[in-house]
C-alpha cells in the first residue's frame, strides 16, 4: 500500500472515531449545554428516594419537599418500586439511589442478604390502625379462639407490614395457626384490596389488611377485629435509610435532606388543609378515605425522634431507645417465624444498623435556638409500661373483651406457697417484652391449680398467686394497678387434655398463671 492510501485509511479511521465520540459525547454536551444556559446551573445534583405509595411517605415525597430541597439547590426525586423491598435494597447497595424508606421488619428481612446497605437516620411514621387482623364473627371472636382450629383459612399479602403483624399475633400470644404451611389454608394475596375480596366473598375467614380496607370490612358489621396496631407499641415503624457511601460521603446534604423533612412535617401540623388536599389530588381518594388512612399514622417529629427512638437526652429530660429495642423484637420475631436461624445482625447489635448523630445535632441546635416541632415537646415520654388507666369495677371488668392470652413459659412458685421462684421471675420477665408492645389493653391474670385436693385451699392458693404476679409487675415494672386484676380460678376451669397425654403430663400442666389481655368495648 502507497503512502497516499495509507494516508486516506489514517484518515478514514479519524473520521470514523471522530462520528463515534461524537455520538457518545454529543449527550453528554448538550446536557451540559441545557444545565449551563438554564436555571438548572444552579442544581447541585439530584438525590433519590426509593419508596411506596404508603400514605405515611407522603410528606417525605410531596411538592413541599420537593420545593424546599429545590430551594437549597438539590433535584430531589422519589420512585415508587412498587413495595419491591429486595429491589430497594439491591439499588442501595449498587448506589443506584441514596435513600430509601422501608419498615423495621422490611430492612432486617430484606437488608440482611445484603449486607445491610443503609444506616437509620429516623423514624418517620408508626402504624396506628392503619393494619388489622380482621375476622368473621361467625368463625372467631378473638385469638385465644383460633388456638387448635386447623380449619381457618387465612388470607395475607406476603411480606408486607401486615404479614409482620400476622406474624407478632402468632409468636406473642401463641397462635401458630396464624401462620399456616402451604396448602389451601393459606391464601396468599397481591395487596390488601385482594384479601378482603377473600374476606368478603367467604374464600377467607381471617384476613389481615390495611387501611383503608380496615375500615370497609368493619362497616359490614359482621366481622371482628382481632387485633389492630392502633392498640400496639413498637411494632410496625417506617424508617428512612441512607446508603452507608452516600451518608460517609455527604454528611452536610444528608443533614440538610433530614432538617428540611422536619420543617415539612411541620408545615403540614401547621396546615392540615393542604395535607388533605394535596393527598387527595395524590391519590385520587375520596375525602373520607384519605381521613380513614391519616387516622392510622401517627408521624414522629424531630423531638420525639430524638427522646423516644433515639435515646437523645437534653436538659434533664428523659430518653428512650425505641429503635434499638424494635430492632431486637424485631429480629426475636423474625426468629421465631423462622426467617432466621440465628441473628441476622452482625455482633447481634442493632447500633450497627442505626446512625444518630443527625437526630441529635438538629435536636440540640433546634433546642439551643428556640426551634420546636408540635408534638410532644416539653413533656417527657412515658415508658408503655406505665401508661395510666383509670380504675375499674367489677362490672367495668366484666365488660371487657378479650384480645388473647399472653405466650409465656410456666410461672414456678416455691412449692406449696405463692411466692416466686427466680425461674418463675424470669418467665414473667420475658412476658414483659411482649406486654411493652400493647400498652392500650388491660391486664387480667388468672390463677389456676391442679384437680386435686380441698376445692376451697386450691381457690385461695390461685388467688395470692395471681396477686404475687400482679405484685411482681406492679413493683418491678411500675405498671398501673389500674390495670391489673387478679383472680384465683382454682381446679375450675381445666386445660383440655392432649392426644396420648399422660396422667403425670397433665396433672403437671394444670397449675399455673395466665396472662390476658383484655380491650375496652366501644
Amino acid at each position: 500500500m502507497n503512502n497516499h492510501a495509507k494516508a486516506a485509511v489514517v484518515l478514514v479511521g479519524i473520521g470514523l472515531l471522530a462520528l463515534i465520540g461524537w455520538h457518545f459525547m454529543s449527550p453528554i454536551f448538550n446536557d451540559w449545554s441545557q444545565k449551563n444556559t438554564s436555571d438548572a446551573k444552579m442544581s447541585k445534583g439530584k438525590i433519590t428516594v426509593a419508596y411506596d405509595n404508603w400514605i405515611g411517605y407522603f410528606p417525605l415525597c410531596s411538592p413541599e419537599m420537593k420545593k424546599q430541597m429545590r430551594a437549597s439547590g438539590w433535584n430531589w426525586q422519589c420512585e415508587d418500586d412498587k413495595a419491591d423491598y429486595p429491589g430497594r435494597m439491591q439499588r442501595l447497595k449498587n448506589r443506584d439511589i441514596q435513600f430509601a424508606v422501608a419498615t423495621v421488619d422490611s430492612y432486617v428481612l430484606n437488608g440482611a442478604p445484603k449486607g445491610f446497605p443503609g444506616v437509620v437516620s429516623i423514624v418517620i411514621d408508626e402504624s396506628k390502625g392503619a393494619d388489622a387482623i380482621i375476622a368473621r364473627k361467625d368463625k372467631t371472636a378473638n385469638l385465644n379462639a383460633v388456638k387448635g382450629r386447623a380449619d381457618l383459612r387465612i388470607a395475607y399479602t406476603p411480606g408486607s407490614p401486615s404479614h409482620h403483624l400476622l406474624k407478632v399475633a402468632a409468636i406473642h400470644f401463641g397462635v401458630p395457626e396464624l401462620l399456616p404451611p402451604q396448602g389451601p389454608r393459606r391464601i396468599e394475596t397481591n395487596g390488601s384490596e385482594e384479601a378482603l375480596k377473600k374476606l368478603l366473598s367467604g374464600e377467607a375467614d381471617i384476613a389481615v389488611l390495611w387501611e383503608p380496607d380496615v375500615s370497609r370490612a368493619l362497616a359490614k358489621g359482621n366481622f371482628v377485629k382481632l387485633l389492630g396496631t392502633e392498640n400496639t407499641e413498637q411494632l410496625i415503624v417506617d424508617i428512612l435509610l441512607v446508603g452507608r457511601e452516600f451518608v460517609d460521603k455527604n454528611p452536610d446534604v444528608v443533614k440538610l435532606a433530614l432538617s428540611t423533612y422536619f420543617q415539612v412535617l411541620k408545615f403540614y401540623r401547621d396546615n392540615p388543609d393542604i395535607l388533605t388536599r394535596e393527598i387527595i389530588a395524590e391519590t385520587k381518594l375520596p375525602p373520607d378515605a384519605v381521613k380513614s388512612m391519616l387516622s392510622g399514622v401517627a408521624w414522629v417529629n424531630l423531638t420525639d425522634n430524638a427522646q423516644q427512638w433515639f435515646g437523645v437526652s437534653y436538659q434533664g429530660r428523659s430518653a428512650d431507645e425505641g429503635l434499638f429495642s424494635t430492632i431486637e423484637s424485631t429480629v426475636r420475631i423474625l426468629r421465631s417465624s423462622g426467617d432466621f436461624q440465628s441473628n441476622p445482625i452482625p455482633d447481634s447489635d442493632p447500633n450497627r444498623l442505626i446512625r444518630s448523630e443527625y437526630v441529635r445535632e438538629l435536636y440540640i441546635k433546634g433546642s439551643n435556638t428556640g426551634f420546636t416541632v408540635p408534638g410532644h415537646a416539653g413533656s417527657p415520654p412515658v415508658n408503655s409500661l406505665e401508661a395510666r388507666f383509670t380504675p375499674l369495677d367489677g362490672s367495668g371488668w366484666k365488660g371487657l373483651r378479650e384480645v388473647g392470652t399472653l405466650k409465656i413459659q410456666p410461672i414456678t412458685f416455691q412449692s406449696g406457697t405463692a411466692d416466686l421462684s427466680l425461674d418463675g421471675k424470669t418467665e414473667i420477665d420475658a412476658a414483659v417484652e411482649a406486654l411493652r408492645h400493647y400498652p392500650k389493653f388491660r391486664v387480667l391474670i388468672k390463677g389456676h391449680t391442679g384437680m386435686s385436693g380441698d376445692p376451697d385451699v386450691n381457690q385461695k392458693l390461685s388467688q395470692e398467686r395471681a396477686e404475687s404476679v400482679m405484685r411482681y409487675l406492679t413493683v418491678t415494672f411500675s405498671i398501673d394497678p389500674n390495670r391489673l386484676k387478679a383472680v384465683g380460678i382454682g381446679s375450675d376451669e381445666p386445660l383440655s387434655r392432649t392426644s396420648g397425654e399422660s396422667d403425670r403430663a397433665y396433672n403437671y400442666r394444670l397449675p399455673r398463671v395466665e396472662i390476658y389481655l383484655v380491650s375496652e368495648v366501644y
